[in-house]
């Protein structure tokens, strides 16, 4: 019997470094797609952190998920300055749902090449690799920060990426190390299928780092639809030395642009079969699975803490809050007001949301 092609996420796969087009052109591509989607694939060939970065940063997360004591664990715990080990379950970003243990390491921002917390000594002596790798997922995310005010025709154009410079002052910024159990020979249901609960992210924007064929994320691309699975290597990216890297919009960049650049929800989620003689479990995009341990790396970008979200001064904004205004008629025009806070307000109403424990006092 034939089975039917699971209908995966439509992102865009946008090549920063592509040959013949302009910067003008990219950065349009970057924002329609930041628009309708809120996810883009980005090649990553031709951007600022190497292939060979990426596998060594899979190595030593993989060496500090199956090497640290339960000792180093607790030495290492997260606080709430969003750093450190965070423990099975101790972050729940959809308490209703999300049953399926997953296990994290947050780095915050380094100074002079050193951490600003306790390091397991698993990785203590590769500090120095971590460091790098944080800073060039710092550039590439600015490099589209930038692009973004571009094809936002903001002025100036480094509105974002200024705002995001790291010699103005400290920002939530976190490079994320995960890991999700393997699950293999448990009976997984619909009831329990849920490894990191619905939710959209907060900050700027996202880098996402994945393994190949470790499925598992998926989006709603819209109120009405339904979870759409995000293949790790989309159509046309196969024959690519490694995975995109897929970026997504935060919470935080949608609010400064009025919305109009989308933070879309999204989750992890077990695929799972109603039967348990189906071998082919449902809304595994093709190739891809989910046996034995799955990682990935996140990078949550973030303006210095002290940034001021107000309106940002762009035209495409301005002209789409303007359409928005004539269709609804509320007359409330174009400098109507609304609640200013900084980008330290707004992670840490996030964090407290998410951190229910650390915050329960």
């Amino acid at each position: 019997m034939t089975t039917a092609a699971t209908e995966t996420a439509h992102i865009p796969v946008i090549d920063l470094s592509a040959p013949g087009k302009s910067e003008q052109d990219i950065a349009k591509e970057l924002c329609e797609a930041a628009i309708e989607h809120g996810f883009i694939y980005i090649r990553s060939s031709g951007v600022d952190v190497s292939l060979e970065a990426v596998d060594r940063a899979f190595q030593l997360s993989k060496e500090l998920f199956g090497k640290t004591s339960a000792e180093e664990k607790e030495r290492c715990k997260i606080l709430k300055n969003n750093r450190g080990w965070s423990g099975i379950r101790s972050e729940t970003l959809d308490p209703k749902n999300q049953k399926v243990p997953s296990r994290a390491f947050n780095f915050g921002e380094f100074i002079n090449g050193k951490a600003q917390q306790v390091l397991p000594d698993t990785i203590s002596p590769h500090e120095d690799e971590i460091h790098n790798f944080f800073q060039s997922c710092d550039a590439l995310a600015r490099r589209i920060l930038y692009l973004l005010g571009i094809g936002l025709e903001v002025n100036p154009p480094d509105f974002f990426a200024s705002a995001h410079l790291r010699e103005k002052g400290h920002s939530g910024t976190t490079l994320r190390f995960l890991h999700y159990p393997s699950l293999q020979g448990l009976d997984i249901s619909a009831d329990d299928s849920i490894r990191a609960g619905a939710h959209s992210d907060y900050g700027s924007l996202t880098l996402l780092f994945r393994l190949p064929k470790q499925a598992g994320l998926q989006i709603l691309p819209h109120s009405s639809s339904p979870w759409l699975p995000v293949p790790v290597q989309p159509h046309g990216t196969l024959s690519d030395p490694s995975p995109p890297i897929l970026v997504n919009i935060g919470d935080l960049l949608s609010y400064w642009t009025d919305g109009l650049l989308r933070s879309t929800m999204h989750r992890v989620a077990l695929p799972y079969s109603s039967s348990k003689e189906e071998k082919n479990p449902v809304g595994v995009p093709e190739g891809e699975g989910f046996e034995g341990d799955r990682y990935s790396i996140a990078f949550f970008c973030h303006p210095v803490g002290t940034a001021r979200l107000e309106r940002v001064p762009s035209e495409v904004v301005r002209r789409r809050r303007r359409e928005v205004e004539v269709g609804d008629g509320d007359g409330e025009g174009e400098e109507g007001e609304r609640r200013v806070v900084t980008a330290d307000e707004h992670l840490q109403m996030r964090l407290r949301a998410s951190y229910l424990d650390l915050y329960k006092d």
